[in-house]
């Protein structure tokens, strides 16, 4: 009797029954059903991606049962599954050696259904059909372009560039974390060359169009043994082939298949003809994006880092030049606009018609026959106003722009003044910075802080706005013992310190399972003993976990920053303006007592604990009317929360609670109790009647408390922009209360949007 061993069908069974199952189970965690394990608990669609890593020829196996789910997440009225499903769908196409044009086409008839869904379906439908267009006209382009702008990799084709900046609070995080986070961030970024990225867009590309015909070792072994300069010469054939069918609309897809069979031919035309059969489709990694880790040490750190991404050390000037220059920008704005305003104060009576022909001769110049070219050179305005340039321009930082293909560089100014300049070109914006903030909500105070600074110096003199595209993430990672966790002690739970983090988890579910997760996860791996395991988990893992995150959270969630007026006892003391985005809490200073502020007023037994307040606030009404309210009260403290306990509160408001004391009569006398008044507002001031001072405390940070406090106002922090350009107009219009012109168009708020992977759902 024979014995028949199982077959490829039923091995093939076996890989689509596992993957199938790792994919429900995904879905149960949406559903709120946890692993067993927790341990496993936001590592379930790492450890889905890393089993096909390990065999890519799977992949097509996993796209088909992706889809097959989310057919059938459409028919049931799952909606909650579409956007996970969609996002490792998209993840794992990505990466795939080869997919079918069936397949892709497939995928691309879901997403053009999901554009009758409301937002954000219909937002991220909208994206993924676009991309998948050029997909399938251009095999491997996701893969390419991803690739190239991570990378900062030179290409006229497609000039993008990227950088992750994780940044992190050493005052909140223990420096174990801090250095493990370090190390994981300078491993992945220098496992991978220049070199081995433009050879990996090769192999990747060739093998996406020839798909089997491809024989991938023979391809790695002659790039492998090319010059730097050749391979180079074949990365940039590649990437114009691939870019210039992906962007034709009606571009044929078997013609883009010979032009990348003919580059093939010619790169493998000099190696000796191999006699060994194809393997069949082989993986080609996915580089690990440019990452940089930074200890948010200084205020304008951000800032500085920003600058540095899109003018580097070696196309500006020296090191220590350029640390001085940086120093000094913020102080030659304020000269530069105090000589403007100067110069548009006083006139000057003049005697000069501006034409250069009215000029006497001077001694560089002597009398000459003028021809009619020079005659006509002659004729032209001078300018009216000179300004002499700041030390930056004088070394071409900021004035030149980018050095970057695709960016024309300033005008020269000609020699001749009669010569007109041509006009420069519209500057892209061809960088992309990826903020990803690690730690709880004093490290987001921290950032609308940085943010609301760095609006307000993009408003005096633009530089960064036209040539960067500023995204924001947050990775939320609890302190440990030893940190300002402790100082406050009214917030020490994780779970009142990672508000933000919270909110993001209700109103995303993609984002509750693979980023709030590391919440706990991140200090557990930094506390790991060294070993080789560690290092194998942690490279593997939360570098992978925050490349996927900012790869694949395209959806912002728009939070309020909100702005206040703090006016304190001594007169001699200027008011104190600030911004916060999670919390203001207030709390009766102790140190002074009443007596020492007011000696005429005795004390009773009727005052009671607290000090006295006055509350003028405009109440939120469904009609959204201005109704202002004024109340009295005693109170012991308050506090103003700008992000609701409910994803389906309005961000836009804040909830505030004043702790009122009462006095009461019993049998045994008057005492006192607390009753909590809460109100809903966007405008708020409070003052002390009796002038006590109390203590003000932003955004849970202890290290941003102001003492001696008696009055504060607050309100939405207005962009400043809008702000400049709204007393430009109140200029011309002074009886004008209502937005007019430009300004009607403009965003009036300063809003910081944090990028999810599906933004609020509706």
């Amino acid at each position: 009797m024979l014995c028949c061993s199982p077959g490829p069908a039923m091995e093939s069974a076996e890989l689509e029954s596992d993957i199938l199952r790792r994919v429900r189970t995904l879905l149960r965690e949406l559903d709120g059903h946890h692993p067993a394990c927790q341990r496993d608990r936001g590592m379930l669609r790492w450890t889905l991606h890393k089993k096909i890593d390990q065999n890519p020829s799977n992949s097509p196996i996993l796209v088909r049962i992706l889809v097959k789910e989310l057919e059938r997440a459409e028919r049931g009225d799952y909606r909650h599954y579409i956007i996970p499903l969609l996002h490792t769908l998209m993840y794992a196409l990505i990466k795939a050696p080869c997919i079918s044009d069936e397949l892709c086409s497939r995928v691309y008839d879901f997403c053009k259904k999901l554009l009758t869904l409301p937002k954000p379906f219909c937002t991220i439908g909208l994206d993924y059909a676009a991309r998948l267009k050029m997909e399938r006209t251009a095999p491997g382009m996701l893969y390419q372009r991803m690739v190239i702008s991570e990378q900062s990799l030179r290409s006229e084709p497609y000039p993008y560039q990227e950088k992750i900046f994780i940044f992190a609070d050493p005052e909140l995080l223990s420096e174990a974390i801090c250095k493990a986070l370090l190390t994981d961030t300078e491993a992945a970024r220098v496992s991978q060359s220049p070199r081995a990225c433009m050879c990996h867009v090769i192999t990747h590309a060739m093998q996406a169009a020839l798909g089997e015909g491809c024989d991938l070792s023979a391809l790695r072994m002659r790039l492998q043994g090319m010059p730097s300069s050749e391979v180079e010469h074949w990365f940039q054939e590649v990437v114009t082939t691939v870019e210039c069918t992906g962007s034709k609309g009606g571009a044929d897809r078997r013609q883009h298949t010979e032009r990348l069979r003919s580059i093939y031919s010619a790169i493998l035309s000099s190696s000796p003809p191999g006699n060994a059969p194809l393997e069949g489709l082989q993986g080609t990694p996915l580089p690990n994006p440019n990452i940089s880790f930074h200890l948010w040490t200084e205020d304008d750190q951000l800032w500085k880092e920003l600058v540095l991404f899109i003018r580097p050390l070696s196309q500006s000037c020296e090191p220590d030049r350029l640390s001085q220059d940086l120093d000094n920008f913020e102080i030659q704005d304020i000269i530069s606009d105090c000589e403007c305003c100067e110069q548009t104060r006083f006139s000057v009576l003049s005697t000069d018609s501006g034409i250069e022909r009215d000029l006497p001769p001077t001694a560089e110049e002597p009398f000459a026959p003028c021809s009619a070219d020079t005659e006509q050179s002659r004729l032209h305005r001078k300018g009216g106003i000179k300004k002499k340039p700041s030390p930056l321009e004088s070394v071409a930082f900021l004035q030149t722009g980018c050095n970057s293909p695709g960016v024309k560089p300033a005008a020269k100014v000609q020699k001749r003044v009669g010569i007109p300049t041509e006009p420069t070109a519209p500057l892209l914006r061809l960088h992309t910075a990826r903020i990803v903030l690690l730690g709880d909500d004093r490290i987001l105070g921290r950032l609308a802080q940085a943010y609301h600074s760095l609006r307000k110096r993009e408003t005096r003199r633009v530089f960064l706005t036209p040539r960067l595209n500023l995204q924001f993430y947050y990775v939320p990672v609890t302190g440990q013992p030893g940190t300002l966790a402790d100082a406050n002690p009214s917030a020490t739970s994780p779970e009142e310190l990672c508000e933000v983090a919270a909110y993001l988890s209700r109103a995303d579910p993609w984002y509750e399972s693979n980023i709030n997760t590391l919440c706990h996860m991140i200090p557990k791996l930094a506390a790991m003993p060294s070993s080789p395991s560690k290092h194998l988990v942690t490279d593997l893992f939360i570098t992978d976990v925050i490349a996927y995150y900012v790869r694949m959270g395209a959806q912002p969630i728009c939070f309020q920053v909100y702005a206040v007026k703090v006016f304190f006892s001594s007169s001699a003391q200027e008011p104190a303006e600030d911004v916060f985005l999670t919390e203001l809490c207030a709390q009766v200073q102790d140190s002074i007592s009443p007596r020492e502020v007011n000696p005429t007023k005795k004390k009773t037994t009727l005052d009671g604990p607290g000090i006295d307040l006055t509350v003028t606030y405009r109440k939120v009404v469904v009609s959204d009317r201005a109704k202002e309210v004024s109340l009295s009260l005693r109170s012991t403290g308050l506090s103003m929360k700008a992000i609701p306990a409910s994803s389906a509160e309005d961000l836009e408001c804040l909830n505030v609670n004043i702790t009122e004391a009462v006095r009461i009569n019993n049998l045994s006398g008057r005492s006192f109790s607390t009753v909590a008044n809460k109100l809903k507002t966007r405008n708020i001031k409070i003052s002390s009647t009796e002038q006590r001072p109390f203590t003000l405390c932003l955004d849970k940070d202890s290290r941003r408390t102001y003492r001696s406090v008696i009055s504060l106002e607050v309100s939405p922090c207005l962009e400043p922009s809008y702000c400049l350009q709204k007393s430009r107009t109140m200029k011309f219009s002074l009886h004008e209360a209502e937005d007019v012109g430009i300004v009607k168009y403009m965003p009036k708020s300063l809003l910081l949007p944090i990028n999810t992977f599906a933004g609020v759902i509706q």
